[in-house]
């Protein structure tokens, strides 16, 4: 006999449907799984035998078949265990397989019967096509949250199979508790001094600009780097809900109540691989942090510590928004809209502007440089010095107190507000046919900008950053109107080379 279940796999950050046949006939007693399966996928054999023992039911002595519809797509994860498992019972006619039509099933069995969660399970039940979906308990308010389904949460395999047969109903839903506390994010006033450091982390969340910040170790630019995130306004609904895709699929560990609303900050360590970084894979394309951090803040401290290809990897994403893996069997898009902002040292033994001065040589600088190619370098709107505070500051003083991330959010907000006002959800996604139009040049500020071409110290890309920056600095200044030369001005002070020679070096 045959029977159908339906269910979906992973495939980047998007389901996609699949329907799992299942044949028990005559033959001697085996069984396989065919439709391009990984190893989790063919695994699910010993696991649904042991599930099915456990919970009281027959394992059945024929040949059964496991067909993963369609059989072009490669499936991946041990979220098709159950549906394998019921689409079994079925086709031995342990149940009707008749119950399972409209239901799609989801899940991890353990070798007891119990259901487990596993990853993905948003984009999954979107996916899924059915009107309701049957998911581990503890995956249930993170299936629930498109709202396009019902769910039917289930704690074992012989739970699932009772409300099947019309023994039992299905759990509901777990309540809702009541909405977490927000945890309390980094406060920009910890950070002493440093007031051009601070202008640049306010300019980068306000109109949404890569940063590089380079300094000395100990000048505070961690700091400032993570604390960034904390002047983003919140996340949209629909922004919400995309972030909560990724986090899901990618496998991170979402907050209670299952729905990511701060923008998320993600720190990979320098040791990251490429696959990790901006996502892929050989069995299963996964997003990387890049695209976790969509609608947030990459924060790649020690950039010079990276490898040269990671970093030239980023080259082309930060410009689109996104990036397509292409793999021998398909092609996927993954997001990667978010907010770069690195750190390094202007040289490997960082002690750049330390008294004694750079114990490195000259060869030893201009390699450490080259980790950061022209390319890429040019992809940061903003490229600020960091020194370190003078020592009446960081132990305070009787001047005012240092501003807090609450008042710079509050201007990040008004910024992003005017931004969306003129058809962009940032000022650095203003398209280049729209500058002349969103960013108009007064006439002053014109001819600095191409006096700055002239001189070669500009590219095209480039200044079309520095008007971009210039209408947020413009923004922050309340000025509507053209962009004026101070602007300009400060746009490309905020531009500066980023490796100058040795203070002190010999």
């Amino acid at each position: 006999m045959i029977a159908t279940v339906s269910s979906a796999t992973l495939l980047g950050v998007d389901g996609c449907p699949i329907r799992v046949e299942v044949h028990v006939g005559i033959g001697m007693p085996s069984f396989s799984v065919v439709g391009l399966p990984d190893a989790t996928c063919r695994e699910a054999r010993d696991r649904v035998r042991a599930a099915l023992l456990s919970s009281g039911f027959r394992w059945p002595r024929h040949r059964v078949t496991v067909n993963l519809a369609p059989t072009a797509l490669r499936k991946a994860g041990s979220g098709l265990d159950l549906p394998i498992a019921v689409g079994l019972l079925g086709a031995d006619e342990q149940i009707d397989p008749a119950a399972c039509a409209g239901i799609a099933f989801f899940g991890e069995l353990g070798l007891d019967g119990s259901l487990r969660k596993v990853a993905g399970i948003l984009p999954l039940a979107a996916a899924a096509g059915e009107p309701s979906v049957v998911v581990p308990l503890a995956c249930a308010a993170e299936a629930a949250l498109p709202g396009r389904a019902r769910v039917l949460p289930a704690v074992s395999l012989r739970e699932v199979v009772a409300a099947l047969r019309g023994e039992d109903g299905w759990s509901p839903l777990p309540p809702a508790g009541p909405a977490p506390e927000p945890e309390a994010a980094e406060d920009l006033a910890d950070v002493r001094g440093q007031p051009v450091g601070r202008l640049a982390v306010e300019v980068a969340a306000a109109g949404g600009h890569h940063l590089l910040l380079v300094g000395p170790p100990g000048a505070g630019k961690t700091m400032l780097a993570r604390r960034l995130a904390g002047l983003l306004p919140p996340l949209s609904s629909e922004e919400a809900l995309e972030v909560t895709r990724i986090h899901s699929a990618a496998g991170v560990e979402l907050p209670p109540g299952a729905l990511v609303v701060r923008p998320p900050l993600r720190v990979p360590h320098h040791s990251a691989s490429m696959v990790s970084l901006v996502g892929g894979g050989t069995t299963q394309v996964r997003p990387g942090e890049l695209s976790c951090a969509s609608h947030g803040v990459l924060f790649l401290d020690e950039l010079g510590e990276f490898s040269t290809d990671v970093l030239d990897a980023l080259r082309q994403p930060l410009e689109e928004g996104s990036l397509v893996v292409c793999r021998a069997r398909a092609s996927v898009r993954l997001p990667a809209d978010c907010l770069l902002v690195a750190a390094m040292n202007p040289c490997p033994c960082g002690g750049d502007g330390a008294p004694g001065g750079c114990r490195c040589s000259e060869a030893a600088r201009a390699r450490y440089a080259r980790k950061v190619s022209g390319p890429l370098l040019d992809r940061f709107d903003l490229r600020v010095g960091v020194d370190r505070p003078e020592v009446s500051e960081l132990f305070g003083g009787t001047g005012p107190a240092a501003e807090g991330s609450a008042a710079v959010a509050a201007r990040v907000s008004e910024v992003r507000q005017r931004a969306a006002g003129r058809g962009v959800r940032t000022n650095a996604a203003i398209p280049g046919s729209r500058l002349d139009e969103l960013a108009p040049l007064e006439r002053a500020a014109r001819r600095l900008l191409e006096l700055r071409l002239r001189q070669g110290r500009l590219s095209a890309r480039g200044a079309h950053r520095v008007r971009r920056v210039a209408r947020t600095l413009a923004d922050l200044a309340g000025s509507e109107g053209p962009v004026g030369e101070e602007h300009v001005f400060a746009a490309l002070a905020l531009r500066c080379e980023p490796f100058t020679p040795a203070r002190g070096a010999a």
